[in-house]
């Protein structure tokens, strides 16, 4: 059996998806708070006419055997949480997470969603929410219309209204492995058994990190570096591409021959 066919197809299936993972990187180049995913590949098993280190007779051992290999495939696509550039808005709802956190959203269903993306609005309620609506946790409080709001780098707030002025502090949610949240959508992320437990701590202690009002986190997607392994994917494609049409012509020569 051609093994090489079947081995550049599985070369061809894996550049596939990474192309797909770098378009999706480049497409939200400009998402507020999106971390940029990374292909990871592993090559298959290997088929071993023999052995390394078998007995070949004599009590004599081989010393390098026979391995085939039957190609790649990709074993995850994991989220990179660098920090992205803050971007400047002047909005005073807008708060970005310079360094370790997230901030908690509770979905339509009711569990708990984590979301670095900073561009919070008001809800006819003073509620403070994301741009879908919903309603932003962490310690978030309600905001009356026309107040005036500062918050400090360790999450203090500061709400001056025509009742009076009210004061609360933010809090941030960490994970142990943020790499192992699975994406939901809408800038979401869950917790998995891979992320571990949820960690809730005050901005600027402990390692976690310092909010900064005005500002928005972008993504930190890099376009040339992006564009570089686009190349890198396109090439890779293409010589496992060329591999299956020499399996072809080798083939075909062998059903050519005459005796």
């Amino acid at each position: 059996m051609n093994l090489s066919l079947y081995s550049a197809a599985t070369g061809m299936e894996a550049q596939q998806l990474n192309l797909n993972t770098i378009a999706n990187n480049l497409a939200n180049v400009n998402t507020p708070g999106f971390k940029r995913s990374k292909i990871e590949f592993q090559d298959l098993l290997y088929q071993k006419p023999r052995a390394s280190g078998s007995d070949s007779g004599g009590g004599n051992l081989v010393p390098t055997g026979i391995e085939v290999g039957n190609g790649s495939r990709v074993a995850a696509t994991s989220k990179v949480f660098t920090q992205g550039q803050l971007t400047n808005t002047g909005e005073k709802l807008d708060i970005a997470i310079q360094g370790d956190g997230f901030f908690e959203v509770q979905r339509p269903d009711g569990t708990i969603g984590y979301t670095r993306d900073g561009s919070f609005k008001l809800n006819a309620q003073g509620q403070v929410v994301t741009i879908d609506g919903m309603p932003v946790l962490s310690g978030m409080q309600t905001i009356p219309a026309g107040a005036n709001v500062t918050v400090s780098e360790d999450g203090q707030v500061t709400v001056q209204s025509a009742s009076g002025t009210t004061n609360f502090r933010l809090t941030l949610t960490r994970f142990a492995n943020p790499a192992g949240l699975r994406s939901m959508g809408g800038n979401l992320y869950e917790e998995t058994g891979a992320s571990g437990t949820p960690e809730t701590g005050n901005p600027g202690e402990n390692g976690f990190g310092r909010t900064v009002q005005g500002y928005i986190e972008a993504s930190n997607v890099n376009i040339v570096e992006e564009m570089v392994a686009l190349i890198v994917a396109q090439r890779a494609y293409e010589i496992n591409s060329k591999s299956v049409q020499s399996s072809d012509e080798m083939l075909q020569n062998v059903a050519n021959m005459k005796r």
